[in-house]
């Protein structure tokens, strides 16, 4: 089988444009480090050794890039088709704050119903988010980006509302709704924070795999995203597929909201995504990855590498753990380095040549 060589210089160069920003990130955390006056070699051993290589660590560094592969994936999904769906984190925490309600109200029932029950419902509450400015785009043409982003706000404005008065939890000392019940919870395995979710995470990945690759609807989005009004002008029906796209990353964005309440939050806090967000962080994974599907697993689970090893360099070093903040920062301010690497050498020694008289 003859490989052709302009893929594997494609390959080559998306590898790179991924390797060099966050090389240069961890070079420049060197520095910081250097500061704090320890050794960047070993603080980056600590970081890795104990969070990829030591078989706890990596469960749950698994356990953490659980969601963040979905999040991933559901940026993917949008803008590889040339839609900004901005609104994941919108969808995350209103399929969690669902779920932690319905969890605390149905945990009579079983496990095995309750659980795969949750699930189902994330996944709708994120199908549901979605359903507002993906209507708006595919039938007024309004931007998806600014409708999304704006949702965010009003979202978690009004989950702060409904955690802090309606579904507050009394007897808990800060802000949260009830917690769920015990057949609602994901059990762990070997000992670690690892849960059945990731291997739902992995189910979902394989699947949107094919769909990418070996798929109709995965050519339809990546011709949509090349050009929308040939793809349109070819008889594609973008109205329908901005609305199957839309609706399907908000769909991936709710089984990472639930995913996350059932298996490692419990009950709905104003922090329950986090700082920046499993939604913002999705979309640095997504960038990372190329918008591919198995870059975006190799990213997910690097970012949360980082995301672990934190509290293993504040335990075990005199830096605290916002290096990793730090090196976030710098991995996507990093990334315009990709227009860089597109640049042609200039050939030098046609300087030197010297011009023929006409």
């Amino acid at each position: 089988m003859k490989v052709d060589k302009s893929v594997l210089k494609q390959i080559g160069l998306k590898t790179l444009n991924t390797i060099i920003p966050v090389l240069i990130a961890f070079a420049i955390g060197s520095i910081v480090i250097l500061f704090a006056k320890e050794n960047p070699l070993n603080i980056y051993f600590i970081l890795f050794d104990r969070s990829f290589f030591r078989i706890q660590g990596f469960l749950k560094t698994l356990h953490y890039a659980g969601p963040l592969i979905l999040a991933g994936l559901a940026i993917a999904l949008s803008f590889k088709s040339g839609l900004f769906n901005m609104g994941i984190e919108g969808q995350i925490v209103s399929a969690g704050f669902v779920v932690a309600v319905l969890g605390y109200r149905w945990q009579s029932l079983p496990s095995i119903t309750l659980i795969p029950l949750l699930l189902v419902s994330g996944i709708l509450v994120g199908v549901l988010v979605a359903l507002l400015p993906a209507f708006l785009k595919a039938r007024y043409n309004v931007n998806e980006m600014v409708v999304t982003l704006l949702l965010n706000y009003a979202i978690v404005q009004i989950l702060e509302y409904l955690t802090s008065n309606v579904f507050r939890d009394p007897s808990s000392g800060y802000v949260s709704t009830n917690m769920i019940g015990q057949s609602a919870i994901m059990t762990r395995l070997l000992g670690s924070k690892l849960t059945l979710f990731f291997f739902v995470v992995i189910i979902v990945f394989v699947i949107f795999y094919i769909i990418f690759n070996h798929s109709k609807l995965g050519f339809e989005i990546t011709a949509m995203g090349k050009n929308r009004f040939f793809a349109e002008a070819t008889g594609m029906r973008i109205q329908k597929k901005i609305m199957i796209i839309m609706l399907t990353s908000g769909a991936l964005a709710g089984l990472a909201g639930a995913g996350w309440m059932l298996s490692e939050k419990f009950s709905y806090t104003l922090d329950f995504s986090g700082t920046p967000g499993l939604g913002w962080d999705g979309m640095l994974i997504a960038l990372l990855g190329s918008h591919s599907p198995i870059g975006i697993l190799i990213a997910g689970i690097f970012y949360a590498v980082l995301k672990t090893g934190s509290s293993n360099i504040a335990i075990f070093t005199n830096v605290p753990a916002e290096i990793i903040v730090l090196l976030q920062a710098l991995i996507v301010l990093f990334l315009s380095l990709k227009s860089i690497l597109k640049i042609k050498p200039i050939p030098v020694g046609k300087l030197f040549q010297r011009k023929e008289k006409s």
